[in-house]
């Protein structure tokens, strides 16, 4: 409930705890926005109980290309550049392991009613490297999950990439909504992010809008059954795609993660992560023969 104050409209005290509460609840998208600008409510963690060095989980500095997976060897250190982060002592950390797989350093995640992720801070330029290159492998779907329901908002595979921009242009819901994430996290939320994620029924393409604010859209890359248990290399126009799902152009780009969550429908379910990159043309990067390319 909001009241007034010397002028200034407030929330009152038991207002603002439903409010916390409802942002709490079934927010793992949200909270994985503001992972990505640096909340300090958010805890860092090595991907093992293994220590790693601090230069390898620390991700402090913004960097113009995304590090390859493919690049390091077999076991629990991340390269440089990603970090790991979870949502939080009371909330069930998704194992992420890097190991070879069909040839290659590859990022094995592992959920069980669990929400946490990898990130990389950037500094990129969509208009001058629009195309997101990556390759994903799902071995099965999250059941119960639907995304276009609060309750339900799981994926077995998440790219989020965030984006700069002029928060005094947006609207009073979301600035409200910025402000209580501020308050309970101490962090401002990013001016947009887009997700990429793999629907159990919604259409390929299909922008399905964040329940809380507008400034979050998940864009469908895959959707279903048919392309289980197989790499595929995904290609997709992130400036076109912003342009679609937020009706403006986009700021530059200032950071990419990915989670694998479970946490609201408390399932288990597995998926591999290879090579990230942005570039300036949809070129296909080289391919393994298992691993079909799908350009959008």
């Amino acid at each position: 409930m909001l009241y007034v104050e010397n002028g200034f409209a407030r929330r009152s005290e038991s207002g603002f705890r439903r409010s916390a509460w409802r942002l709490r609840a079934g927010l793992a998208a949200v909270l994985v926005v503001v992972v990505l600008c640096g909340c300090a409510g958010v805890t860092p963690t090595p991907v093992s109980r293994d220590a790693a060095p601090a230069s390898a989980v620390a991700g402090a500095v913004s960097l113009p290309a995304i590090t390859r997976f493919s690049d390091a060897s077999q076991g629990e250190i991340l390269p440089g550049g990603w970090r790991a982060w979870s949502l939080g002592r009371f909330k069930k950390a998704t194992e992420y392991r890097l190991e070879s797989k069909d040839g290659r350093t590859v990022v094995r995640a592992f959920a069980d009613a669990s929400a946490s992720g990898l990130m990389h801070d950037l500094d990129v330029d969509p208009r001058q490297h629009p195309w997101l290159h990556w390759r994903w492998k799902v071995e099965q779907l999250i059941h119960s999950a639907d995304n276009t329901q609060r309750h339900a908002e799981d994926s077995p595979v998440r790219l989020v990439i965030t984006f700069a921009g002029d928060h005094s242009k947006l609207d009073f819901s979301d600035r409200l909504f910025a402000t209580q994430v501020r308050l309970l996290t101490g962090q401002e939320l990013p001016y947009a992010t887009l997700m990429y994620i793999w629907e159990n029924r919604a259409e390929r393409g299909q922008v399905i809008p964040n329940r809380h604010t507008s400034r979050i859209r998940m864009v469908v890359a895959e959707s279903g059954r048919e392309k289980l248990g197989q790499w595929w290399e995904e290609s997709r126009n992130v400036l076109e795609d912003y342009r679609r799902a937020f009706g403006e152009e986009p700021g530059r780009i200032t950071a990419i993660g990915l989670m694998t969550d479970t946490d609201n429908t408390g399932e288990q379910v597995h998926a591999w992560y290879g090579d990230i990159q942005f570039l300036p043309r949809p070129d296909a990067p080289h391919q393994h023969p298992s691993m079909p390319m799908v350009a959008r």
